[in-house]
């Protein structure tokens, strides 16, 4: 058995097999949709930046947001593209690890920084009294610091806790590799390969259950308050969808993962498994794009200026 563990340097990655034909297709559209992901968050980020009318709490929570979009969508795409030209799709060990740690940090992160954002929401709304108090610039920077801190601690107690575990096997049946299934793979599964998920899974559910309590005093603040509404539909509306876009595409893939069946296409299976590394990094900055005046004033400022 050890000398198994010995000799697994190299993951084999399953859900091409049946791609040969169209691949060049599907490459060209995974191409367009990554150029589309580092287009519409590096216009949000650069406008935020550049504008210092939008060096507010809610814009710069919302440039850490995109600015996390890109590095989660950075440890896929660009092996999934390698992959798409090649005869062969496997990883190294490392590179399995690096990639598993990339994607949970950031959808942890994903998480942190939709709860600073929901809180921003509730102290701007329930508390507009106390809001230029509490959101200081040193405030800010401590809660953007932690925000990206803690995710990346826990992945990494997480990753460390997989990388000790002996392996006896090389077959990743998913197009890229996360802990879980690595772990899948253990000779003798350790005690923490359970608790420790277990622990960042109940956090990232801390995390969405203070979001929805943050708006539910809202939402009962709004209804009695017609500025309140005002703020809530052009502010927080915006938010709400990001937060239910990214839930739902993180439950299609813990569907995936979890619950998946060999009686499932395996393009269904690919697609369950890549949502959340499409839809929200194309959508969030959309959806603020349009929605919030500020972003999309300067936008089109910018444009109208160059043509």
């Amino acid at each position: 058995m050890m000398d198994n563990v010995s000799v697994v340097s190299m993951f084999t990655l399953s859900g091409l097999s049946g791609t040969a034909h169209y691949r060049v297709t599907l490459f060209i559209l995974t191409l367009l949709c990554y150029c589309v992901i580092w287009l519409v968050n590096v216009t949000i980020i650069v406008t935020i930046i550049m504008d210092k009318n939008l060096h507010e709490p809610m814009y710069i929570f919302l440039c850490n947001l995109c600015i996390n979009g890109l590095y989660g969508t950075a440890g896929f795409y660009p092996k999934f593209l390698s992959d798409l030209l090649s005869p062969s799709h496997v990883i190294s060990y490392s590179g399995c690890l690096l990639q598993g740690f990339v994607l949970h940090s950031s959808v942890c992160a994903d998480f942190s920084i939709l709860l600073l954002m929901a809180y921003d929401r509730y102290v701007a709304i329930c508390q507009p009294l106390i809001y230029h108090s509490v959101m200081t610039k040193g405030k800010i920077g401590m809660f953007v610091f932690f925000a990206w801190l803690v995710p990346h601690y826990l992945v990494l107690v997480s990753t460390i806790t997989t990388a000790i575990t002996k392996i006896c096997g090389s077959h990743i049946p998913k197009i890229y590799c996360i802990n879980y299934l690595v772990n899948r793979l253990a000779c003798t599964p350790p005690l923490a390969s359970v608790i420790v998920p277990a622990f960042n899974y109940t956090v990232c559910l801390l995390h969405v259950a203070f979001i929805f309590w943050s708006y539910m005093y809202v939402i009962r603040n709004c209804l009695h308050s017609g500025e309140n509404r005002s703020k809530f539909m052009q502010t927080c509306l915006p938010h709400l969808l990001c937060l239910n876009t990214f839930v739902i595409s993180m439950l299609f893939d813990l569907m995936y993962v979890r619950f998946g069946t060999s009686t499932i296409p395996q393009g269904v299976k690919n697609f369950m498994a890549i949502e959340f590394l499409i839809v929200p990094p194309i959508l969030n900055p959309l959806i603020y794009g349009l929605k919030l005046k500020q972003i999309r004033h300067r936008i089109v400022q910018v444009f109208l200026r160059k043509y």
